[in-house]
């Protein structure tokens, strides 16, 4: 009884669910839809965010079927919208679509708001989405001041967009004052935001008509902000004019643009975050300065970018991945290199995602009494929130329904009846937006129609499929039955195939397939059939083709093309060249089965080909014309040769036999070859292979034959115009069996599991079985074993598993073939070996020797190979951090593995922390894995220098005194003995002052200086010490606070004029000296620049003075740059001339100054004593004016 009550639920499931299966669905008939009751179905809606023209009348749109029609009405922000109360509203007409008149002294902005549009009738309700109405902006570019942008040759500059707000976001776009666009390149480029970025400027980017335009496609209008003028300052044109009047030694040139290595202009910073929606288009953009311009390239950290989807654009600046996922998420890192360097920035992408379908819900007609599923399945980031309506209304103040069960995703319905008709409403949705679905439940009782015209004729070809239809629809599902004849009996039976759809299937038609077929539809309401006649008509062929000609030129040629078809169709004959119609030329005549070029010409050379076309099939067959020039007279025709023929055989022989031939007609081109082809009757009837080829002076030739095949030759000629068609066959020759020539290729073995040896082999294939009855005997013995071997003989397979062997030991292994006439040769033996198990010890005397801090050294016994129990691939050694010894706290513990291939015993284990406990163990691999792990070898690596303090913050400036505080490194590496600041002031001209070094308790973290001189700037080194040494150091600079007297008669001498007039003539004196200089020098003057270079020794490479401790005199007055990271005043207090920040290196000049004419070195900039001869244009310019000014004061 059990058994029979479980059967029976299974039943009722199965029922259950064929039923929702086959829920009924509705043809797309247009007479059945006009017959039906329907409900609700919206056909078309405007789009969720419909941004409007305001200047144009607003048409919210809303169409829906269903029968009877529905009637409609609108919401506005929640609640009933009565469109009768407002005149500038109209609804149109059979239709829901709104028309809000603006055009006649209605505001845009007045009818703002989100709407939506219910379709009812008395079936149900459907709804559209939330349409969201707001007219478009295009406001003007508010007036702003806009100085203009000086910038020096070399240097970065952003030209700032900020277009107007509006709605939609505008288009933007930079020009000149003649409507031109500015041109773009790797160097000069628009960002997504719209400004405009220069890696470096240029002197050829002057000009005074930069201008942003903003488009605002909805309004079709664009705004244009004010021009933005741009002046590049180059110092070559003013060096050239007063090198012309001035000598070299007198003026210092003017330093060349410095290379600089890139920064990134956007995005700032080192790592940014992107949230990017799922199918929509990411852009990751990176803009970057230097000198010369950096080039940018983009990785995914951790992944490759996604093939056939990422695009590069504005010059590889913009990463662009189209129809992104949640897979795309991850770190994108976009480099920005030059020869002097790189610099990067690492954009964190997170997918989320909308809702979007997994399932959406379906229209469901259901017959009274029947079951059904309304299934709503979305996915999105975060997962949406699903609920349910039902004619618009929440599903849990509806009107009940007794019929219905909600579960979640799902709507069950049971015993439908004619009252369960509703149009059902599913949202899903989460912070990205929703989706909306409407699917009606429809419960009908019809009877069956048959939608399939009567009496239609279906016509098809012999040997093809048989299609015809019985279009039904009836409620319940009607059941479809077909008969041949008005009183045939049912069709059944694998000659036929009956579709759901009520359509028969006869997939081979034949003649006698034609007749009259009956298809019947019956439910519980009713029962209706409908006769179809089917046609089945001849194929149609060509049974003369056209052939290969050759013709002269000037000559006449025809092509056959000869069919046979139904009589009852009517064929038509359509001929073409190169697959293209015949060129309209009067030389070309198409008859009634051929075509006829004459005259023919160079032109007329190509494929020709026959197409015939009747309503139900197409045939085709093409020919090569080949037009050669005209011989003299008589006229030779050249063609290939005709056939070979009188193919014979003779002197038969188990393994060879003689074939002999007469050639044909060599067509005025003699023989070269002929080409011996054969037919295996027995294996291989109908296919033809290559035998062999002879001379075209040879007939005869002796063949080698294999045992057991049935041989049929033939021959073909071929001259320098092609081959002949092939001769007729010769006579059929079977040649006797034999025991097998060969054996088995690639015999391998290898155990599949620990107790069996798996053996394989390449079967021998075709007539290398030399006879019937192919197999094989498989042979095995245990290597060196005093065993006999076991053989089995297996059928033609390939392979063969031996069972119960011991795990992994060497077999000897021999496959051999035979047939029914006997063995092949002894075949030769091959080792192999059972299947591997794990091995069963692990590695012993495990010993750590700590080489560093972050690196070790593990040694290992090698296991015994017994023990092994398999290949032998190498050893795994596991290591992990337990703890670091400086902070005592415990983390997740991420298990490295190295794997040491072979026998090897020992290995290094890099990368490993400073001052933290770790331990490993060592396992043997093998092919089927791992062995067990040796105990576990605690080890410990000793202290290393710390990483910088993990901030720096200097605050509470006072007239002498700065307070200081700090974080500990983030990684100490050791325990922390103290914290080591050096500091030292800096003056205007970035010179640096004595330096102060204070050692700080371990445990200390701040520090107030006193005693600070007011009003100066002081450069902090920081950096923190274990019992190792120091670690790096962070860097900080802060100013002291300002007397504000004494800023006070700053500021009043600055201003007052007889001041300004004293530095006018302390200029006015310089030029007057510089004028006497070059006087006396036009006069044959030599100046002392070895003496002068001794006596101004150059000021970088001067120790600092013994006497008080200051630096000797820096001038860069120049450039007043920022000191270079690596220009640090060293402990011995002397400034390195490497480290100088104004060396020649640094400008792009390497170690070469300038020259006078006569070879003297203008040495007092750079401090060179050595004299050397000039290159390039970097050491050709004229002497700068300002840099011999800057010498003298």
């Amino acid at each position: 009884m059990m058994k029979k009550s479980i059967s029976a639920s299974k039943a009722s499931l199965v029922l259950f669910l064929c039923q929702m299966i086959f829920a009924l669905d509705v043809p797309l008939d247009s007479k059945l839809l006009e017959e039906l009751s329907q409900p609700p179905t919206i056909t078309q809606q405007s789009p969720k965010d419909y941004i409007v023209d305001p200047r144009e009348n607003i048409v919210i749109q809303c169409e829906a079927k269903g029968k009877p029609p529905p009637s409609f009405s609108w919401t506005r922000n929640g609640t009933h919208f009565d469109i009768d109360k407002d005149a500038q509203v109209t609804m149109k007409p059979n239709s829901g679509t709104l028309v809000i008149n603006i055009m006649n002294g209605g505001k845009a902005e007045a009818y703002e708001g989100v709407y939506q549009c219910t379709a009812r009738n008395e079936r149900g309700a459907a709804i559209s989405n939330n349409i969201v109405i707001r007219p478009s902006r295009s406001p003007l570019w508010t007036k702003e001041k806009l100085e203009p942008n000086q910038v020096r040759e070399g240097d970065s500059l952003v030209l700032h967009c900020r277009p107007p707000v509006g709605l939609p976001p505008p288009i933007i776009f930079w020009m000149d004052n003649a409507f031109q666009r500015l041109p773009q390149s790797e160097r000069v480029s628009q960002g997504l935001n719209g400004d405009l970025y220069f890696s470096n400027v240029q002197p050829e980017d002057t000009r005074e008509d930069y201008i942003c335009y903003a488009r605002f496609n909805h309004t079709q209008t664009i705004q244009q902000k004010q021009p933005i003028s741009v002046k590049v300052f180059s110092m070559d044109s003013l060096n050239d004019t007063i090198a012309a009047n001035l000598s070299d030694t007198d003026i210092y040139g003017v330093k060349p643009v410095t290379e600089r290595q890139p920064i990134l202009l956007t995005p700032t910073g080192s790592t940014s975050t992107k949230v990017e929606l799922r199918g929509n288009v990411l852009l990751l953009e990176c803009i970057a300065a230097g000198l010369p311009t950096p080039v940018i390239r983009w990785i995914k950290e951790g992944g490759e970018l996604p093939a056939n989807r990422t695009f590069f654009e504005n010059f590889k600046k913009t990463l662009k991945i189209i129809d992104v996922s949640e897979a795309d998420s991850g770190n994108y890192k976009c480099i920005a290199r030059n020869i002097l360097g790189s610099a990067h920035h690492v954009i964190s992408v997170t997918v989320k995602a909308a809702p979007y379908w997994i399932t959406a819900p379906r229209n469901l007609v259901l017959s009274p009494g029947e079951d059904g599923t309304l299934i709503c399945r979305a996915n999105g980031n975060p997962k949406p929130n699903i609920s349910w309506l039902a004619n618009g209304v929440p599903i849990a103040i509806a009107p009940e329904d007794p019929s219905r069960k909600v579960d979640g995703d799902t709507i069950i319905f049971s015993h439908v009846q004619e009252r369960s008709s509703a149009v059902y409403q599913c949202n899903a949705s989460n912070e990205y937006g929703y989706l909306l679905a409407n699917a009606f439940v429809n419960v009908l009782a019809e009877p069956p129609r048959i939608l399939t015209p009567a009496n239609k004729l279906y016509q098809v070809i012999a040997d093809s499929p048989a299609l015809l239809d019985c279009a039904y629809f009836g409620s319940p599902k009607p059941e479809i039955e077909w008969f041949k004849g008005v009183k045939g009996s049912i069709l059944r039976g694998d000659e036929y195939v009956f579709h759901d759809n009520g359509t028969l299937e006869i997939p081979v038609a034949q003649k006698d397939s034609t007749g009259t077929y009956t298809c019947v539809a019956r439910n519980e309401l009713g029962k209706i059939q409908n006769e179809v006649r089917l046609e089945v008509k001849d194929p149609t062929m060509i049974i003369k083709q056209p052939e290969y000609k050759v013709i002269q030129r000037y000559g006449q040629v025809s092509f056959e093309c000869i069919i046979k078809h139904d009589f009852t169709l009517l064929p038509t004959v359509i001929w073409l060249k190169d697959n293209d119609e015949l060129p309209d030329d009067e030389r070309f005549l198409v008859g009634k089965d051929n075509l006829t070029i004459m005259n023919v010409t160079d032109k007329d050379d190509g494929t020709y080909t026959c197409i015939v076309n009747t309503t139900l099939d197409s045939v085709s067959a093409s020919a090569v014309l080949t037009v050669v020039a005209a011989p003299p007279t008589p006229a030779i025709i050249y063609a290939q040769p005709n056939p070979p023929f009188d193919l014979e055989l003779t002197g038969q022989l188990e393994r060879s036999v003689e074939l002999s031939w007469i050639p044909g007609d060599e067509n005025n081109s003699p023989i070269t070859n002929f080409v011996i082809e054969y037919e295996d009757g027995l294996h291989e009837p109908g296919v033809w292979h290559y035998q062999t080829e002879v001379p075209g002076t040879q007939t005869t030739v002796q063949l080698k034959l294999s045992p057991y095949v049935n041989y049929s030759f033939r021959v073909i000629a071929v001259n320098e115009i092609g081959r002949s068609q092939p001769s007729e066959p010769s006579e059929q020759y079977l040649t006797k069996s034999a025991n097998p020539d060969e054996n088995p290729s690639n015999v391998q073995g290898i155990g599949s599991e620990p107790d069996n040896l798996v053996i394989t082999w390449e079967s021998l294939k075709g007539f290398q079985s030399n006879g019937p009855g192919l197999q094989y005997k498989v042979s095995w013995r245990q290597k060196d074993v005093d065993d006999e071997w076991t053989s089995v003989i297996v059928a033609n397979v390939s392979k063969y598993i031996v069972s119960g062997t011991p795990t992994f030991v060497p077999y000897e292994i021999k496959v051999q073939a035979l047939n029914d006439l006997g063995y092949a040769p002894e075949p030769s033996e091959v080792i192999g070996h059972s299947g591997e198990d794990l091995p069963m010890v692990a590695p012993g005397n495990v010993q750590v020797h700590v080489i560093n801090s972050t690196l070790a050294k593990v040694h290992w016994d090698p296991v015994p190979l017994k023990t092994v129990r398999g290949h032998l691939q190498g050893y795994k050694v596991y290591y992990w951090k337990v703890q670091s010894l400086s902070r005592r706290s415990r983390r997740h513990v991420e298990k490295k593995i190295l794997t040491f291939r072979g026998n090897k015993t020992f290995g290094m284990l890099p990368g490993l922390e400073p001052f933290s406990s770790y331990k490993l163990n060592v396992r043997v691999v093998n092919g089927k894995g791992e062995g067990p792990a040796s105990p576990d070898k605690v080890f410990k690596t000793p202290e290393g220098v710390p990483s910088s303090p993990s901030f720096l913050k200097i605050t509470n400036p006072t007239l002498d005194s700065l307070t200081l505080e700090w974080g500990s490194p983030t990684h100490p590496n050791g325990v922390l003995t103290s914290y080591i600041l050096k500091f030292q002031p800096i003056n205007n001209t970035h010179e640096l002052g004595p330096l102060v070094e204070i050692r700080i308790p371990a445990n200390e973290s701040s520090l107030i200086l006193k005693n600070l001189n007011y009003s100066t700037r002081y450069k902090f080194y920081f950096n923190a010490q274990t019992s190792v040494g120091s670690g790096s150091q962070i860097t900080e600079e802060a100013v002291t606070i300002m007397d504000e007297a004494m800023a006070s008669r700053q500021v009043d001498i600055a201003t007052q004029g007889w001041f300004i007039g004293l530095m006018c003539a302390v200029a006015l004196l310089i030029l007057i000296l510089l004028i006497v200089c070059f006087i006396r020098r036009n006069k044959g003057g030599k100046y002392p620049v070895k003496e002068k270079e001794d006596a101004h020794a150059d000021p970088e490479i001067q120790p600092m003075k013994e006497d008080d401790g200051t630096f000797g005199e820096y001038s860069d007055a120049e450039d007043h740059k920022p000191l270079k990271k690596g220009s640090r005043t060293p402990s011995d207090r002397t400034v390195k001339k490497e480290d100088s920040d104004d060396s020649l290196v640094d400008y792009g000049e390497g170690v070469n100054g300038q020259f006078n004419e006569d070879g003297s070195f203008i040495g007092q900039y750079s401090g060179k004593k050595e004299k050397e001869p000039a290159e390039g244009n970097e050491s050709s310019e004229a002497p700068s004016p300002v840099n011999a000014m800057n010498s003298f004061v």
